[in-house]
């Protein structure tokens, strides 16, 4: 095994076995010859056999894509798969989180870093090429993440000599306290699949940022992810490397028979399918287009969040409240607004009396222009077109309209 692995590692490439344009028809079927599959027709452990693919691609919209056609597509019965992929850096949202509450959205939009939503539950992760995504499909039947985070485990302390414990949230934790893996899984009637991620040589700077949490407002029922202490696996060995570790993690799977964590060493391996890279496109996986199109979609990331309220207080400025007066009374613009699928249903704009006094009306009408707009910079560009209509031909907002305008602006591009 040792030496099969040092061979590996002097090519620096994985071993290739069995790579077809198309997923073998012991592996694909229709979805129609899936429903027909019942739970009796599992084969024996000894006829399970296990493939690691390798995604080609670095796209984040791709890969989620990959593995969705994988998970709606083909059929795990007799033949288990672990597939390996990483992206250029991004943020992935859990199925029912809210990307205005889990992500740096502006910082995001700055430096270009792509915001996902998986299919997937669990909280929302920082991906880059430092670090190493593996997802593991099995018959929903023979779904067992403790045996995956397991064999990962297993292949950290063989490969590298790292040490690492799993929580009773399924992370995995080194030295005590630092996560270097979080996990999420979907179960179907028939498919079901666990995935994680594993932290390398990730951009801790970056991940901090693109995560960071602020004060936002926001109240909702969507899925709220907990942070924790990271750490990346170079740091505590400079061996790590994604490669590395995509190769003892993918030879632990092949040396363990489906169901049960014996070590079955190189006869086992030889078993198996052994590694593949996959190319995601229509001509290997026809219709992932759709899939990625549908997931790249701002109706899918933003369009999917659980309704939300948020709450925002800003202090008027003293110059654009009524001369010649005195508030007892904290002068504050509140502004609230009611999002559902990422479009704005309601918005209230509690003005108080100095902004009043001073010539600010909220009228109905410019409150009525926002609902149905998204909860973007279309909704502040809408504010203002209506605050101009309501006035005519002036073609500028006026000292407190601007502020208003800008006080909006702060709650849909800045939380």
């Amino acid at each position: 095994m040792a030496s099969m692995m040092r061979k590996v590692a002097m090519s620096n490439m994985l071993v290739l076995v069995g790579l077809t344009r198309r997923t073998s028809s012991r592996s694909l079927t229709t979805g129609k010859n899936l429903a027909k599959k019942a739970r009796n027709e599992l084969p024996p452990e000894g006829e399970v056999t296990k493939s690691v693919f390798m995604s080609q691609s670095t796209d984040i919209y791709t890969n989620l894509a990959l593995e969705d056609w994988m998970y709606r597509n083909m059929d795990f019965s007799n033949h288990h798969v672990m597939m390996v992929w990483r992206n250029e850096p991004c943020v992935v949202i859990g199925r029912h989180q809210n990307p205005w509450l889990e992500a740096n959205v502006p910082f995001l939009s700055d430096k270009e870093i792509a915001l996902a939503r998986r299919h997937s539950g669990g909280g929302t992760v920082y991906h880059d090429r430092g670090n190493l995504n593996i997802t593991f499909f099995t018959p929903k039947e023979r779904y067992n993440r403790k045996y995956n985070l397991e064999l990962i485990k297993r292949a950290l302390y063989r490969g590298f000599g790292i040490k690492s414990v799993i929580n009773d949230r399924d992370d995995i934790i080194v030295q005590d306290k630092y996560k270097i893996s979080g996990t999420a899984a979907k179960l179907g009637r028939l498919t079901g699949y666990h995935h994680c991620t594993l932290l390398v040589n990730a951009n801790k700077a970056d991940l901090s940022k693109a995560l960071a949490k602020r004060e936002h407002g926001i109240q909702t029922n969507a899925t709220v992810s907990t942070p924790s202490p990271v750490v990346n696996l170079a740091d505590m060995d400079n061996k790590v490397t994604v490669e590395a570790l995509q190769t003892a993690i993918g030879y632990e799977y092949l040396r363990t028979p489906a169901l049960r964590l014996d070590d079955g060493g190189e006869r086992q391996i030889l078993k198996q399918r052994g590694f593949q890279f996959v190319n995601p496109t229509d001509d290997w996986f026809p219709g992932l287009s759709e899939l990625k199109n549908e997931l790249g979609s701002w109706d899918w990331s933003f369009g999917k969040t659980p309704e939300f309220t948020v709450s925002r207080s800003f202090p008027v400025p003293a110059e654009l409240l009524a001369p010649s007066k005195v508030y007892s009374a904290a002068q504050e613009l509140v502004i609230t607004m009611t999002v559902g699928k990422g479009l704005i249903d309601d918005v209230t704009l509690n003005i108080p009396p100095g902004l009043v006094e001073s010539g600010f009306h909220g009228e109905a009408s410019v409150i009525t222009h926002l609902k149905g707009k998204r909860f973007t910079s279309e909704a502040l560009e809408a504010l203002e077109d209506a605050m101009l209509t309501r006035r005519g031909d002036v073609k500028k907002l006026d000292d407190k309209e601007q502020f208003v305008a800008k006080c909006f602006d702060q709650v849909v591009n800045t939380i």
